[in-house]
């Protein structure tokens, strides 16, 4: 994902500075507010990408009050960028995977930013490009995440901005919607389908997760935030698994059978995961994580192939799960048979 975020960022980036030539050269008088409010962008952006094409093109660019910013010679061309038919095809696959895991509006942008780039190649080799890239190799998300794009786009303003963001927000574990007021502090797509926005949340005064497409209502505040300086995000996300957030880091064993094994040992699940093999061929996998509700439901989806050793309190979560799926199901020796009970 970090290489698909820097394709996007480099191809957005591209597509503003081709925006920006294109309205420097007619003869309507561009300001930063005005080209902000056309390219959909902060103040600070544009400034940004003014100082950008001064600065590494040497555009000769000026501002007077009359005419706003414009160039003084308008023979002046940006440069050509040159791309390789590699990077071309990775920028190519980034739109595909941006569309197969995020369901994106930026997909959109990517695709457009690409089709730019390839009247620089020849017909043929973009046709053999894209042939590729739609026949060859396939992404497929699974289950699809539905949620509102301006709500995505909102919340990626305002974590840029450090404004506080109101939401009337779906909690699905209890059935119930509330309003909360939150620091964006960034947002994470945990395995490329889930979106989750990080923040401080001053209903809870806690750092908290929220699913982006839970989001029933979202209004960017004018307050700012200051994020906290202790908070660090990579140190953050280490200490949880798979997304589930808060309570004391724990020590956790889980044991996992001979023929279970390798489907735990081919892939590193936490940052102090340790493994413990056995001479039967079965492994111990030992971690500290906070929070053991989706830890329980992962250790689920081993069935009988695995076994909670410690702590005794994730013990007794899978128990009382076992438990109550052993009431849904139940066998009857008179009739040789399973019955599955309504619940």
């Amino acid at each position: 994902m970090a290489n698909l975020s820097i394709a996007l960022f480099v191809s957005r980036h591209l597509e503003r500075l081709l925006q920006i030539d294109a309205r420097l050269r007619t003869e309507q008088r561009q300001t930063v507010p005005s080209l902000a409010e056309a390219l959909e962008v902060s103040d600070r952006t544009i400034r940004s990408d003014l100082a950008f094409l001064r600065d590494r093109f040497n555009a000769p660019l000026e501002f007077s009050r009359k005419q706003g910013h414009y160039y003084t010679d308008p023979q002046w061309r940006l440069p050509s960028i040159s791309l390789s038919q590699g990077e071309l095809f990775a920028l190519t696959l980034g739109a595909r995977m941006l569309e197969a895991y995020a369901g994106s509006t930026y997909a959109e942008e990517l695709r457009s930013s690409i089709l730019r780039l390839t009247e620089r190649l020849p017909e043929q080799t973009w046709v053999d490009l894209q042939q590729i890239a739609d026949e060859r190799i396939i992404f497929r998300a699974g289950a699809e995440t539905y949620f509102d794009p301006e709500i995505w786009s909102q919340l990626v303003e305002a974590s840029r901005t450090s404004r506080q963001v109101w939401m009337r927000y779906f909690t699905a574990s209890r059935n119930t919607e509330s309003e909360r007021v939150l620091d964006p502090y960034l947002l994470h797509i945990y395995r490329g389908t889930n979106p989750y926005l990080i923040g401080f949340c001053h209903k809870r005064q806690d750092i908290r997760w929220f699913r982006v497409d839970r989001i029933q209502e979202l209004q960017v505040l004018e307050e700012k935030f200051i994020r906290d300086p202790n908070f660090n995000a990579k140190e953050h996300l280490d200490k949880i698994f798979q997304h589930e957030v808060g309570g004391i880091p724990v020590p956790v064993a889980i044991w996992f059978d001979a023929p279970t094994a390798p489907y735990v040992r081919e892939r590193r699940w936490h940052p102090t995961q340790e493994i413990q093999e056995h001479p039967d061929g079965s492994l111990t996998l030992r971690l500290v994580v906070g929070g053991l509700n989706d830890l329980k439901r992962w250790v689920l989806g081993y069935g009988k192939g695995a076994v909670v050793k410690e702590p005794p309190e994730l013990v007794e979560m899978m128990r009382e799960e076992v438990e109550g799926m052993n009431r849904h199901y139940w066998y009857s020796e008179d009739v040789q048979q399973c019955h599955s009970v309504e619940p």
